[in-house]
């Protein structure tokens, strides 16, 4: 590192507004922050994001926004349509230029060009409505609540998960009116079946069966389109999270201070890893077998608008499965946190090992490490066993519950067809609805295991979202294009939670700015903990 005179300072800050000067999105962006009274630097709206080029693009735009406390929507909209009251507005120009819309008046409107070092300019709109590219940012500033209030009953600022999540919400939404429709078009078999028994056969009226042929046949086609569409819908609104909260997380862990990061790195790669868990359960098979779930309410009404009293057998299977999944809850999950706990240990021992290879060879650890290593093997092997037969348990319980209500149903609905209370086509349907109402109980049991593997996941990714970062989103900070890096130690003593040596014992040194020192000593010396130490 060069020394930096004081009389450089000039120099240096224009070389640095310079190396963005062509990013025409980062320029207009300092500039709405400063109508904003907040003016940030260049590099503190980038740090970190994942530029193209060296450039932003439309979204990373609005993840930079964010960083100023701003909320921005991306919009296509004529020129003439862009009301007073949303502005500033930042304007996407034909030649990849921007431009600040402030103020507009009559015909005309007053701009300002980032180029010009935020000169203002007022021209007549016809001239801009020529060079505007047709897409325009509206940003707005968010309220922010002081150190005051943050401990009251106001709400906090947005959740990592769920505001991902509801950003969704217009598609899930969609995927629930599918799933509604879906559940619907299911009555059409059992009423199709109890007509063609009913009137259909006793009347040998052939017409009639080809009539109600096509009509469920044009039924079980619109029956497929929609579950076509609920999985592409879940799917769609899966992967936009998946990528907003990936993005998220590792943004997240690249901006950790230093001094909360965890101590394993095996550990903390695991629970990173653990986010596959807890998005393979936000999948279409999952979320399709909760939103079916209420619908049972449905087919048991069919039920007993048809049947009458058979409709009680299932509603009184019901609690049974309930009870059952209740009851393997608590040793399931015991077993489930475990097994969480246990492959944290083993890709603690896979990374760690691996990566300080040449010194377990070197003091003789390999057979202590291996010995680690199958001990949580085996434990892990023993726990999954151990979850897979509760997880058994209640599905193969929810089954039998399931058949053990079919077979009741079918008796009972003997004894009220040979009273006159009840036709053959009707017991039918009667049977199948049971099946339908009672089959999402049983993937939902299936379900179990999944949703304690994400819910410790979420539990992991929670605490990690929670940890402090080196740049607070909710704290403005002072721009200082030069930053000397001066650094002293004096008498600095240091030791590691839970060890009883110190890692460092009354070490003084002084590194002026532009010096370069390399820090020499054997292992276990302390040179990590001193970088470790001017990084904090």
């Amino acid at each position: 590192m060069e020394n930096v005179q004081p009389n450089d300072l000039l120099t240096v800050t224009a070389l640095t507004q310079a190396e963005f000067a062509d990013d025409a999105l980062l320029m207009a962006l300092i500039s709405v922050c400063k109508l904003f009274d907040n003016p940030l630097s260049a590099e503190a709206l980038t740090a970190g994001l994942p530029l193209e080029n060296n450039k932003l693009t439309p979204a990373l735009f609005i993840r930079a926004a964010e960083r100023a406390g701003l909320s921005a929507g991306f919009v296509k909209r004529p020129l003439t349509e862009i009301s007073p009251l949303v502005l500033p507005a930042v304007l996407l120009l034909k030649d990849g230029k921007t431009s600040v819309l402030t103020k507009i008046e009559e015909n005309l409107c007053t701009v300002i060009v980032p180029e010009t070092h935020d000169g203002e300019k007022t021209i007549p709109i016809t001239i801009l409505a020529e060079i505007y590219a047709g897409s325009v940012f509206f940003l707005q500033r968010k309220h922010q609540f002081d150190s005051r209030v943050q401990n009251t009953i106001i709400p906090k600022t947005k959740h990592w998960f769920w505001d991902v999540v509801g950003k969704s919400w217009p598609i899930y939404a969609e995927a629930l009116l599918a799933s509604l429709l879906i559940n619907l078009f299911a009555l059409a078999s059992p009423l199709f079946i109890m007509n063609v028994y009913d009137r259909v056969v006793p009347n040998h009226a052939i017409e009639s069966l080809w009539v109600l042929a096509a009509g469920v046949g044009i039924v079980y086609c619109f029956e497929l389109i929609m579950k076509a569409l609920r999985g592409y819908f879940i799917d769609t609104a899966g992967k936009r999270s998946d990528i907003l909260l990936s993005a998220s997380i590792f943004e997240k862990v690249l901006n950790i201070k230093m001094s909360v990061r965890p101590v394993s790195t095996g550990v903390f790669a695991n629970n990173l890893q653990e986010f596959e868990a807890f998005r393979d359960f936000l999948t279409s098979a999952t979320l399709t077998a909760i939103i079916d779930l209420p619908f049972l309410v449905l087919f048991l009404v069919i039920a007993a608008v048809i049947g009458g009293n058979l409709a009680l057998i299932p509603l009184a299977v019901l609690p049974l499965a309930v009870i059952t999944g209740l009851l393997v809850q608590k040793p399931l999950k015991r077993s489930i946190l475990e097994l969480f706990k246990f492959s944290s240990q083993k890709s603690a021992t896979l990374f760690e090992t691996v990566a300080n290879l040449e010194t377990v060879k070197t003091i003789g650890a390999e057979g202590q490490v291996q010995r680690q290593w199958e001990s949580t093997i085996g434990n892990m092997a023993k726990l999954g066993v151990e979850s897979r037969f509760y997880a058994a348990t209640a599905v193969n319980m929810a089954g039998f519950l399931q058949q053990l209500a079919s077979v009741g149903v079918v008796v009972a609905g003997v004894y009220k067809i040979t009273a006159g209370e009840l036709t053959t086509g009707g017991l039918i349907a009667c049977t199948i609805l049971t099946g339908r109402a009672l089959a999402p109980v049983g993937q939902v049991a299936a379900l179990l295991t999944r949703y304690h593997q994400a819910r410790a996941a979420f539990d992991s990714l929670n605490t990690l979202m929670n940890l402090p970062v080196e740049r607070d989103a909710n704290r403005q900070y002072l721009n200082r294009p030069v930053f000397k890096g001066g650094i002293e130690f004096k008498n600095v003593t240091f030791s590691y939670p839970g060890q009883p040596v110190n890692a460092l014992e009354k070490v003084s040194f002084n590194i002026k700015p532009g010096e370069r020192v390399a820090f020499l000593g054997r292992i276990g010396s302390g040179k990590s903990t001193l970088e470790k130490l001017i990084m904090a």
